[in-house]
């Protein structure tokens, strides 16, 4: 009895050494050398202890617990509810959150991705998004697709999709033409918009099939010029001669005017589509030739289609 209490006065002396961040390392080592008598302490630290913005040693204590095998303390800790007011301590505590979802993953079996499911249609954590995406399982879907429409989840959510891979296609087609407005607007929001894009990047990732594509195709006409390239982009192996025309138009429009980060997809697409955009380009390009010396300098359209004829004769 007095071994245990000994022990259960080290715990808490490791959970002060956690606090400090000085040796915290050292301390989550000793307390999994501790064993069950550190269980309780670090439970209690974690269920009772205040959330902070300074977030390290609950973190690290998640990670002694789980070390631990204590996934029932994991768990509880996930179901309880608490209020917290200050934004940073609530964004410190999210990253705790995390953890505790990501390492109850080591734990896979049908009950865990039950109670991960359920968990899931209340809270929003990139762990439990990565929890979930080892599963593999389509009935997560819905779930990384609410991620994918905010900017902070949606890289977890991506790769969450990715590991799905081909069976993620149908979800994300239709998430890629379903369009959400803003509350008494006809624009549609921006969350809407964000979700939009990605599930078209993610198609880009895992590769679409000609069935995909039908459903697909309308969006070449899409009025944004990111979706518009992106579709483009998937549609050169599946598209009728129709269709590679009207890409091979919009892309013209839009080789000048998207992102960089976008500029050498749309140019690539274009030298795929060689036939059907060479004389439209190579029209535009005697077009804009005419202009004065000091306009052509400046004509960012010009250079992107010049680039692109130098790659058309290189072929």
């Amino acid at each position: 009895m007095k071994n245990c209490s000994g022990q259960t006065e080290k715990a808490r002396y490791l959970i002060e050494e956690l606090c400090s961040l000085y040796r915290i390392e050292k301390a989550v080592d000793s307390l999994v050398e501790l064993g069950a008598p550190a269980v309780e302490v670090l439970q209690a630290f974690l269920m009772e202890g205040k959330p902070s913005k300074i977030f390290q040693p609950r973190l690290h204590a998640v990670e002694a617990l789980a070390r631990l095998g204590a996934k029932e303390v994991l768990i509880a800790y996930l179901l309880q509810e608490r209020e917290i007011d200050d934004p940073e301590d609530r964004f410190g505590e999210e990253a705790v959150e995390s953890s505790a979802a990501r390492f109850l993953s080591t734990w896979p079996s049908e009950e865990m991705y039950r109670l991960l499911l359920n968990l899931s249609e209340r809270r929003m954590l990139i762990g439990l998004i990565d929890a979930l995406a080892e599963y593999m399982r389509a009935d997560s879907m819905q779930y990384f697709e609410r991620a994918i429409e905010d900017d902070f989840y949606r890289p977890a959510a991506e790769e969450a999709f990715m590991k799905l891979g081909g069976i993620a296609c149908d979800a994300l087609s239709v998430s890629a033409a379903r369009v959400a407005f803003s509350p008494h607007s006809t624009l549609e929001s921006p969350s809407s918009l964000g979700r939009r894009r990605s599930a078209v990047r993610i198609l880009k990732r895992i590769g679409i099939s000609a069935e995909h594509w039908r459903r697909l195709r309308a969006l070449i006409r899409d009025p944004d010029d990111e979706i518009a390239a992106g579709i483009a982009g998937l549609g050169t192996e599946f598209a009728s001669k129709e269709d590679r025309n009207l890409m091979a138009s919009r892309l013209i429009e839009l080789v000048s005017r998207v992102s960089w980060y976008l500029q050498e997809g749309v140019e690539d697409t274009l030298v795929a589509l060689q036939d059907e955009a060479a004389e439209l380009i190579a029209a535009e390009i005697s077009s804009r030739m005419k202009q004065p010396e000091d306009i052509r300098s400046v004509d960012l359209r010009l250079r992107a289609l010049l680039r692109i004829a130098n790659r058309y004769e290189r072929t």
